[in-house]
């Protein structure tokens, strides 16, 4: 049985549907990256799994118990990690207040993360543990950001576009940390636009485009077949 097991999801805002059908698995220990154009679906299939958004059909199991509808501290709750785009860090509060506040006891698992394993991850941020987060940059809040979800101690990391919006020495970096992660037998679902990122980190790529999974492979997979990365991953 898969840690996460996504089944006929339909999402929408309002009158306007995003996704139609999504059917995805996660196995324990596995990296999965969904890759998509801009507007494709990835947010709203992580925001869906997460609680953020309630679907309109589907069913989501984690761990074997069905969670859709649930609110997004019951997920918390249950085991899931969500790590926005965005990272919504409490702007007013130092980074050490900010693990404080995300602080949850450790699950069976191959890691147990506390202060000292996510600075060993990521030892820049222990530079910076008395600053308040939104003094720090976009590639430092997304640091912390990871970090503070890490310290919940999820049974599986959603990670929202890490690599966007960042130059690429700080895409580098954070690549080379979450390969670190991967190597701890950490479970991660990744939405992400950046081919090459995904494909140097993920077990498992998902193509969707306009709500739809289109395409299911390896990252030797889709290398071997250009003409799908020209038809929905290119600009």
């Amino acid at each position: 049985m898969a840690l996460l097991e996504v089944r006929g999801l339909e999402t929408a805002y309002g009158a306007s549907q995003v996704l139609f059908g999504i059917s995805l698995d996660v196995e324990r220990g596995e990296v999965v990256a969904l890759l998509g154009r801009n507007g494709a679906g990835k947010t709203t299939t992580l925001s869906s799994v997460m609680g953020l958004v309630r679907p309109r059909g589907g069913t989501i199991r984690f761990e074997g118990s069905e969670i859709q509808g649930r609110q997004p501290f019951e997920a918390c709750r249950a085991g899931l990690g969500f790590v926005p785009e965005n990272c919504r860090l409490f702007a007013g509060l130092t980074v050490a207040e900010n693990f404080d506040a995300a602080r949850r006891p450790a699950r069976s698992g191959p890691t147990r993360w506390d202060l000292a394993e996510v600075l060993k991850l990521f030892p820049d941020v222990a530079e910076f543990l008395n600053r308040r987060a939104g003094t720090l940059s976009g590639g430092q809040q997304r640091m912390v950001g990871i970090a503070r979800t890490l310290l919940g101690n999820p049974s599986l990391l959603l990670l929202d576009e890490p690599s966007e919006g960042l130059a690429p020495r700080v895409v580098e970096a954070i690549l080379q940390r979450l390969k670190r992660l991967k190597e701890s037998g950490t479970t991660v679902l990744i939405s992400e636009q950046n081919l090459r990122f995904a494909t140097e980190l993920a077990d498992r790529i998902l193509i969707i485009e306009r709500g739809e999974i289109r395409y299911e492979g390896t990252p030797s997979e889709l290398a071997a077949h250009p003409e799908v990365r020209e038809k929905y991953l290119m600009v």
